[in-house]
């Protein structure tokens, strides 16, 4: 029962080329930065990345991003990320984008062993009825088109329907894990880390404080062990290391 690495490094030295990869946080809180860097070490490429965004300023999935190992990304947010707007109009990187609490669902869909489920998000639009480029041909054209989705009527109002997600490995970050993998994460640091940790066949945390089995009271997990195979515990020094997106200051 004793899930800890030795290292991150140890913890993602299995992660093959072309392997499909759900990624928690927001922004950049609660993103697992130790696991990314780790990964991009490691040279694993052609990625396909499951993620609300896909990091911001150079940190975060930005480093896998920037150094060409992301071949598709299914996510709700590009925002300000130049680079990644740049690929995927370059026709560089495939590019899913569905509406966030619509990725959420799928995620934990996936994790629940639920293949699919029916939501009005997205009826009467591209998202329900095809077109939406995944992916550029460099010159402004659509290469990759998402394919139209089945329409069903459940009293009165369409819904469209959406399939599980499940990827090959999970990476999230949370505030305090033990050795059987059980999870408590900070505050918004909270978002998408236990969806994609649900969704990942092999699901890998760091974590900030690392406890012995017993010492998280049983109501304060937010994701039970059962979801993660392997735990990292980060120095006093990684923990710390969280950047601010907007820092924003009164006068």
């Amino acid at each position: 029962m004793n899930k800890v690495a030795v290292s991150a490094e140890d913890a993602v030295a299995d992660v093959h080329d072309g392997a499909s990869v759900a990624v928690g946080g927001f922004g950049l809180s609660g993103v697992p930065t130790v696991l990314i860097q780790a990964l991009l070490d490691r040279g694993a490429r052609d990625l396909h990345v499951v993620s609300n965004n896909c990091g911001a300023m150079d940190t975060g999935l930005a480093v896998l991003l920037s150094a060409g190992r992301i071949a598709r990304v299914t996510g709700s947010y590009i925002g300000a990320n130049k680079e990644f707007a740049r690929q995927y109009l370059s026709g560089e990187l495939e590019v899913e984008l569905i509406p966030q609490g619509t990725l959420a669902e799928r995620l934990r869909a996936g994790g629940a062993g639920i293949p699919a489920f029916y939501t009005p998000a997205g009826v009467g639009t591209q998202v329900a009825e095809g077109g939406l480029p995944w992916r550029y041909d460099g010159h402004g054209d659509v290469a990759v088109a998402s394919p139209p989705k089945e329409v069903r009527d459940f009293e009165g109002t369409p819904h469209v329907l959406e399939h599980g997600i499940r990827t090959d490995v999970a990476l999230v970050r949370a505030a305090r894990g033990d050795r059987h993998g059980n999870l408590v994460f900070g505050k918004s640091a909270r978002n998408f880390n236990p969806l994609a940790a649900m969704a990942g066949r092999v699901t890998i945390a760091e974590v900030e404080e690392l406890v012995e089995p017993g010492e998280i009271p049983p109501d304060a997990v937010h994701l039970p062990g059962i979801f993660v195979q392997r735990v990292v515990g980060l120095t006093p020094e990684q923990a710390a290391d969280k950047k601010i997106e907007k820092r924003t200051v009164t006068s």
